[in-house]
């Protein structure tokens, strides 16, 4: 099973636990999330797979992960992008944030998060077992569709992506 690296309110490694039973505690644990555009600046979406242990086909951002014990989170998100979607491109950090969210299935995500972007413009191949569609919208389209079905989104994702439009109109208001 893999770990995960809890730490306290600054983000300050405190531990490690497996990821499961990170998520039955509730632990506060890291975390990354990856924003991708493309060229006509869409953001690309994908819905999580059906076999997913939470979240199972709701759409969300690019790439969500965890770092593992001793791997630096930019280093994690570049493999992360790797391994789910098949491809790699240079990131730019955003900001952090933390939220706890509860699932019916008894886990809890209760995450501090870091925020990274970059560009995209191509073919890749995404692993089944991770993402089952994908697709890039204009920001302002998937900001209409969260408003009125928020439903089919995970709920980092309602919470980071309201954050990320704050943070590219205003660098300096990501955490309002």
């Amino acid at each position: 099973m893999s770990q995960v690296i809890l730490v306290n309110g600054q983000d300050e490694p405190i531990g490690v636990m497996d990821k499961q039973e990170a998520h039955e505690k509730a632990f506060l644990h890291r975390a990354f999330s990856i924003f991708i555009f493309n060229d006509a600046g869409e953001m690309l979406m994908q819905q999580r797979a059906e076999g997913k242990y939470h979240s199972p086909g709701l759409w969300t951002n690019a790439c969500c992960s965890h770092p593992a014990p001793g791997e630096e989170t930019i280093d994690a998100a570049h493999r992360r992008l790797r391994e789910e979607l098949g491809f790699d491109t240079p990131l730019d950090y955003c900001f952090s944030f933390t939220y706890k969210a509860v699932f019916d299935n008894g886990l809890t995500e209760h995450e501090y998060d870091h925020v990274y972007t970059g560009k995209f413009q191509g073919e890749f191949s995404p692993d089944p077992a991770e993402v089952q569609a994908h697709a890039s919208y204009p920001t302002s389209w998937i900001e209409n569709d969260l408003q009125e079905y928020p439903e089919r989104y995970t709920e980092w994702f309602k919470i980071a992506f309201p954050k990320l439009l704050r943070f590219m109109n205003n660098p300096s208001n990501a955490s309002n």
